[in-house]
């Protein structure tokens, strides 16, 4: 029969795809990790790492992986549904998102209507929150650009135009509108590769057959404002930002391309059981009007 910690430990270095950084994370040595995953993959009777060169997840461990994030993810799933039933409250609701500045207004309400309920917030990439929601490591997911994977549900949050921030002192300030060519050899402040802006902005300029000019990275989409307004470059900019209480001075300027745009989605696992907690933070979200910035029930 095979143990919890050794299956957990697997995750780890099947989403790595490196050793030592699994080991780091997991806080043991690696030799005793790559011990682990030998005694599993004896188990198993096959690889499931290919190691020739950089180690790399094989057919046998991708198909392995899938079952292991279920089975741990029903485990998590049981032990929160049974903490419910024993009256411990309406359980802990985790939210994963590439941005939270778009989630303001509702994560506000909710702690306003719940406020005995934990809220856990997740930073997480696009790219990963299939993974763990299949593996009921978080609730919900809110992602702004496609995840197209199987055993998800979701609901479309809403559409928007994404646009170019720009200084006011920009030579670019005064127009309404601007192509994509145009862009090319402008300084952007962009965010960090796996981020649905930088997808969008190289998206964009890979129908050129160039790239941006990108002279800073960010982490949190937020910043990218406040450092166009400083100056450093013009970035995309969401129309939502726009309506922003915090927002910076600079313009917006339309892009003369359908395609740049954004889709708001929030996805959860299909089947999966979600606590209390996590059903009413679905509610609250998909029943925010994104348009006034309230709960639709509210608006005048």
């Amino acid at each position: 029969m095979m143990e919890l910690g050794p299956l957990r430990q697997f995750l780890v270095v099947a989403r790595l795809e490196h050793l030592s950084r699994a080991a780091e994370e997991l806080h043991v040595a690696q030799p005793s990790l790559s011990r682990t995953i030998a005694r599993l993959e004896s188990e198993l009777g096959t690889p499931l790492f290919d190691r020739s060169g950089r180690l790399r997840l094989n057919d046998a461990g991708k198909v392995f992986r899938g079952h292991v994030e279920r089975a741990l993810g029903e485990l998590e799933a049981g032990r929160r549904a049974v903490a419910e039933v024993a009256g411990e409250g309406m359980g802990t609701v985790r939210l994963a998102s590439e941005t939270f500045l778009t989630l303001t207004g509702p994560l506000t309400a909710y702690r306003r209507a719940h406020p005995s309920v934990e809220v856990e917030l997740h930073w997480s990439p696009a790219e990963d929150m299939a993974r763990r929601l299949r593996a009921q490591d978080v609730d919900l997911c809110v992602a702004s650009q496609p995840i197209h994977a199987e055993g998800l549900e979701s609901v479309r949050l809403f559409d928007e135009v994404v646009g170019v921030g720009a200084p006011l002192d920009h030579p670019l300030a005064g127009r309404t509108s601007v192509r994509v060519d145009e862009l090319v050899g402008q300084p952007f402040v962009a965010a960090r590769k796996g981020h649905w802006q930088r997808r969008l902005l190289d998206r964009l300029f890979a129908a050129l057959d160039r790239t941006p000019k990108i002279v800073c990275e960010v982490d949190e989409l937020g910043t990218i404002a406040e450092l166009i307004g400083a100056g450093l470059g013009i970035g995309l900019v969401p129309a939502f930002a726009r309506r922003s209480t915090t927002q910076v001075p600079g313009v917006w300027i339309a892009v003369d391309d359908p395609g740049c745009r954004r889709t708001v989605t929030l996805h959860w696992g299909a089947g999966s059981h979600l606590s209390t907690a996590a059903r009413l933070m679905r509610a609250t979200i998909t029943g925010w009007d994104w348009t006034t910035g309230q709960p639709r029930d509210e608006r005048g």
